[in-house]
């Protein structure tokens, strides 16, 4: 499951990174998300696979910080794309006329940059509040990751203010998003449920749907966790809760919001359909398949330029209609040079 996570997000972020047809500000967003996914699960699985294989396992204490800081920082940062991608939704389908000029270059990197710089600032805040706790007692934590309510049950100090500035964290981090998003996907349905075409209804209504499935469990999950007093529900409950944001969800967010969607498709099914042209003949210029002059030199780009040069070469064509004329694409496939002095 933590390989096919991997392998999930990353598709995603290496097709919306190399395909023309994903650039738009959702497929955008979308990457970001997959990026917190990978942070969010990589921090955390590796180690509990470890835990699980040996009944146990240590962690140094630096270490357990460490962990917790990314964990916030990844876990703050889908909380805040989730909200983006909500409202990017929300212009699409009940403000198509001002999509364009609304949903601009500079609002879009504004809103990833903040939400990235936002969640590790306030995930600093979380950890400097930990690091003032003392721990003399027990060094055993009760869970599978350094969470902040296995940390405050180890600590001998007063922990009651600090539960208090947790729950009080977890209103712009959580509840506010999670509301944000509730108001923009009423506003979807009403506009979806004002369309005439029963055909496009269903469609938008069922992708919709499916998102705000994911969304409510996330950040359900997350609700319980945060804003419940940590005494007030058991650790096994507690673990459970937390496998179904930190595994269940990276898992799903790419099937529900791209792997579903026909354009991922078609860039999925295109980049296969180019890297096996590519591997049995050679680079697609023109479209012709130039043959490579050796196997040894068919791998030497594989490995060192891993098609962006062939992807590069294609869109110029598909933009310009061609080379242009005095341009030419040379391969250097012996010394492992490329050079595209279009």
């Amino acid at each position: 499951m933590y390989s096919m996570t991997i392998c999930e997000n990353l598709l995603i972020i290496l097709l919306v990174s190399t395909s023309q047809r994903l650039q738009s500000p959702m497929y955008f967003f979308l990457g970001h998300l997959a990026l917190s996914d990978i942070i969010l699960v990589t921090n955390i699985a590796p180690k509990m696979l470890d835990d699980i294989i040996r009944g146990g396992s240590t962690i140094p204490y630096v270490g357990c910080l460490a962990q917790f800081y990314l964990y916030e920082g990844a876990v703050c940062a889908e909380c805040f794309l989730l909200t983006a991608m909500s409202y990017d939704r929300y212009l699409a389908i009940c403000r198509p006329l001002h999509y364009i000029s609304v949903m601009s270059v500079k609002l879009r990197y504004s809103l990833i940059i903040s939400s990235w710089l936002l969640s590790f600032m306030l995930g600093l805040i979380t950890l400097l509040l930990v690091c003032g706790l003392d721990f003399c007692g027990s060094n055993v934590i009760n869970h599978f990751f350094c969470d902040v309510a296995p940390l405050l049950e180890l600590s001998c100090s007063d922990t009651t203010g600090m539960g208090i500035e947790i729950i009080v964290l977890s209103f712009p981090i959580i509840l506010l998003p999670f509301l944000l998003i509730i108001i923009s996907y009423v506003c979807i349905f009403i506009t979806i449920f004002g369309i005439s075409s029963t055909s496009g209804r269903q469609k938008t209504f069922s992708t919709c749907s499916s998102h705000l499935v994911v969304v409510s469990t996330y950040y359900g999950s997350m609700l319980i966790i945060y804003m419940v007093p940590y005494r007030g529900h058991s650790v096994p409950v507690n673990k459970f809760i937390s496998l179904v944001y930190i595994v269940l969800t990276p898992l799903l967010n790419p099937v529900i919001y791209s792997l579903r969607n026909k354009e991922i498709q078609t860039s999925v099914l295109k980049a296969v359909q180019q890297g096996t042209q590519v591997s049995h003949g050679g680079p697609i210029i023109g479209g012709e398949v130039v043959p490579f002059r050796s196997t040894t030199d068919a791998s030497v780009l594989q490995l060192k330029l891993h098609y962006g040069l062939l992807l590069l070469a294609q869109s110029l064509q598909h933009v310009q209609g061609g080379v242009p004329p005095g341009g030419h694409v040379a391969y250097e496939a012996v010394s492992g040079k490329a050079e595209v002095p279009l």
